[in-house]
């Protein structure tokens, strides 16, 4: 029994990693370091015989594959020959050339390169030692190999951070052109840089930041909203969160669900735009209907931005006020029967039918079929006490833009109101049938 301060022993306990128990045989080393070229060669033989990919690489590419692999078997020897500790197969394998082998392959495949580089090392041991010799040659290679995938390992493991840190600034300086209306070839190149391939219409959702926000609350947020929308770009600037989505499934289920994954307050998302390019004017007025919804104590959540017209009119929002007048007053205007004038008398009349009916000299029925029509014009019911808030409010701007002698015909028409496009496309079906129930009981 070794005494308990044998050398020999201290010195495996404290980190050698060769396989046996006594010093390698000079000749059996000496005999590697003089076939580390044919190995290298064989090696590449075997790889270009084997990996199919590897055929596939460009010259560059495979030179830097063959440059560690013959690294590989030359730190082999250099390992075997003495025992030290394997922080060193980091540096010494991939150091030439780590970001050239995580571009030109996978982890995948740079572990299937060193399977075959051992095989070759290993195929070789019967003529590279005695055959006393052969048992813990093999086993060192093995042991060896460990070292070098577990090295790889932390290659691909770095490279994946390098990558990860990159996307979430290139992802902030996207969302953040996009919020300042932007549109540049260098927009479009960050928004291709950043993987974005939805094709579908996006939606811009803004709320408070959830408290404490790190990278895990970020992956969350790119997992839940990855399976509710096609693409999802976050971006978090001080306290609030905002999310770009594209190509959402069943908004009227998907929006309740993320709006779940902001903080506390209001949440509102804004108008569908055609692509990233020009979806400043959805994030603007999802921003200016976050400013003014603390004025609706009663704001769903989430809420539109659309929806929340009036309290950004009064909160001075100029791009609100030109979508009422272009989206209600002036289809009003235009509409036969009276209809301005009709919703004008019942709603300065206590939304009474009967009161209506007597200051225009019209019957009840009358009164109710205009009604009826001024949803089908506007997308909003006058009989819904919020919607009539909304009606009520485009009549006062409306009549105010005349009366300052703008040009009411040619106003901005705000973020999300194309020409040509109905402010209420998503909710007008489900006003007209509550106007029409609500109409058949009155």
């Amino acid at each position: 029994m070794p005494p308990a301060d044998d050398p020999a022993k201290l010195t495996r306990g404290a980190g050698a990693t060769n396989a046996g128990s006594t010093p390698p045989d000079p000749a059996t080393v000496e005999k590697l370091r003089a076939t580390i070229g044919s190995l290298s060669t064989a090696t590449l033989r075997q790889l270009d015989a084997d990996l199919p990919w590897y055929r596939g690489l460009r010259p560059d590419e495979r030179s830097a594959l063959g440059m560690v692999a013959q690294k590989g078997i030359a730190s082999f020897v250099n390992w075997y020959q003495k025992p030290v500790s394997p922080a060193w197969v980091l540096s010494d394998v991939f150091g030439t050339a780590p970001t050239d082998l995580t571009r030109s392959i996978s982890l995948q495949k740079a572990l299937q390169l060193i399977r075959v580089v051992v095989q070759v090392v290993e195929d070789q041991v019967p003529f590279l030692a005695p055959a006393p010799d052969q048992g813990p040659l093999r086993e060192a290679v093995l042991r060896y190999s460990r070292e070098v995938a577990f090295a790889a390992a932390d290659v691909y493991a770095r490279a994946a951070e390098t990558r990860g840190s990159w996307d979430t600034r290139l992802e902030a300086l996207v969302v953040d052109a996009i919020l300042r209306g932007e549109s540049s070839d260098a927009l479009r190149s960050r928004i291709a840089a950043v993987g974005w391939k939805s094709q579908a219409r996006i939606t811009v959702m803004v709320g408070s930041a959830p408290q404490d926000p790190d990278a895990g609350l970020l992956n969350e947020l790119r997992r839940i909203t990855g399976r509710l929308a096609e693409d999802v770009l976050v971006g978090i600037q001080g306290e609030r969160l905002i999310l770009v989505l594209g190509g959402v499934r069943d908004p009227a289920k998907a929006h309740p669900r993320i709006s779940e994954l902001f903080g506390p307050g209001a949440v509102v998302f804004g108008p569908e735009a055609a692509s990233l390019v020009t979806a400043s004017s959805s994030a603007q007025a999802a921003f200016a209907g976050l400013t003014a919804a603390r004025a609706w104590s009663g704001a769903p959540r989430p809420v539109s931005s659309e929806d929340l017209w009036p309290e950004r009119v009064i909160s001075g929002d100029d791009t609100a006020r030109s979508a009422l007048v272009r989206t209600i007053y002036l289809p009003l205007l235009a509409a036969s029967n009276g209809l301005e004038q009709t919703l004008s008398s019942y709603l300065e009349l206590g939304h009474s039918l009967e009161a209506t009916s007597r200051a225009l000299f019209v019957h009840a029925n009358t009164v109710r079929y205009r009604l009826r029509r001024v949803c089908d014009v506007t997308g909003w019911d006058p009989l819904l006490p919020r919607e009539a808030y909304v009606l009520q409010t485009a009549l006062v701007v409306g009549r105010l833009t005349q009366a300052d002698g703008s040009p009411v015909g040619s106003g901005q028409t705000g973020p999300g109101v194309p020409a040509g496009h109905s402010p209420r496309s998503g909710s007008g079906g489900r006003a007209r049938t509550t106007a029409a129930g609500r109409s058949a009981t009155l």
